[in-house]
């Protein structure tokens, strides 16, 4: 089965095809961070623009790479949530409108629901099973999304922890700007802290004395904030070597509040599997604590390309939905509404 995604959740622009739900043949994505840089952060309005003058390049070089046309693809699948409303309208339509066209079902996609089957994705060149199966902990981190959740099977999940306030994307983000080293803050913070010592600053762990797995970043934030608002008062002049200390301990305080979540809920649920994905699976301290840390049990971290927005995550997961009949009405003014099952 040919299937065709569509994903246009927030700032990225995606288009992918997906062989058999795992053999991706095409996946192009064309991100607008460097439109949005100059605000400091995703302005949803120039988002939704962007995706429309986007949308069909993308398509047109996503049909070339895969070297087929649109009367060779059995399955059109979209994001339908969550995400920015106009963003979301626009890959909505365009997969409406083409499944209309060519008279083939259409399959909405939780985006979320989208990154927990990463693990399962492989490329045309080297599409050899990687032995991750079902049932297996996931844990979700962007920019909007911070969550802890027991993926019992493609269409079974159990929300084991969630964020209370700021997603850890988003209080990297926030903490970037505070200390002025641009958008997005997570890359920025990521290569600084290369250079800093993580335990220059103690950080609080929001959470950490609480027996729930639920995560929240804002106090965490807002102890960077004061700490840098005395910092500047205190010091006559800020060097490199200053910012990347602060930089650095911000990071191990949220990676170490992630992992020590992460850490309860394998305990609670007795997973031996843990999947890391989401736009801030791509740091690399995270990646290499997580696997430190956990190192008696299976992980799997998707490549970056398949960490950040994109749509063979949702062309991936749409056969099961498909074989579920959770298809959309062929109409082109139908409402296309999802809940994660």
């Amino acid at each position: 089965m040919l299937v065709l995604g569509v994903e246009t959740s927030c700032d990225e622009t995606s288009c992918a095809i997906v062989k058999d739900g795992r053999i991706i043949l095409s996946n192009i994505i064309a991100s607008q961070v460097k439109s949005h840089a100059p605000y400091g952060g995703v302005v949803p309005e120039l988002a939704s623009r962007l995706h429309i003058e986007n949308c069909i390049p993308i398509l047109d070089r996503t049909l070339e790479a895969a070297d087929l046309t649109l009367s060779e693809i059995d399955l059109f699948s979209v994001t339908a949530g969550p995400g920015l409303v106009g963003s979301l309208l626009v890959g909505v339509e365009l997969a409406k409108a083409l499944s209309y066209v060519c008279q083939k079902p259409l399959i909405p996609i939780h985006h979320i629901a989208g990154h927990l089957y990463t693990p399962f994705l492989a490329s045309e060149l080297n599409h050899e099973d990687n032995g991750f199966d079902y049932p297996y902990l996931g844990l979700v981190v962007s920019g909007g999304h911070s969550s802890i959740i027991l993926v019992k099977s493609p269409l079974v999940y159990e929300e084991i922890g969630r964020t209370l306030d700021d997603a850890a994307g988003e209080a990297f983000d926030k903490v970037a700007k505070l200390m002025g080293l641009g958008y997005p803050g997570g890359p920025m913070i990521d290569r600084l802290s290369e250079k800093g010592d993580p335990q220059f600053v103690d950080f609080p762990r929001p959470g950490s004395k609480s027996d729930n797995c639920d995560l929240s970043f804002s106090g965490l934030k807002t102890a960077v904030v004061r700490y840098a608002h005395n910092w500047k008062k205190d010091k006559e002049s800020i060097t490199e070597t200053d910012m990347a200390n602060v930089a650095a301990s911000f990071q191990f305080a949220v990676i170490d509040t992630l992992l020590g979540k992460t850490r309860m809920a394998l305990e609670k649920t007795g997973m031996e599997r843990l999947a890391i994905v989401g736009g801030v699976a791509c740091n690399r301290t995270l990646r290499r604590e997580a696997f430190k840390m956990f190192s008696g049990i299976r992980i799997h971290i998707p490549p970056p390309v398949l960490c950040t927005d994109n749509a063979a995550m949702i062309a991936g997961l749409a056969p099961h939905y498909f074989d579920a009949g959770k298809t959309a009405p062929l109409t082109l003014n139908a409402d296309v509404n999802l809940r994660l099952y």
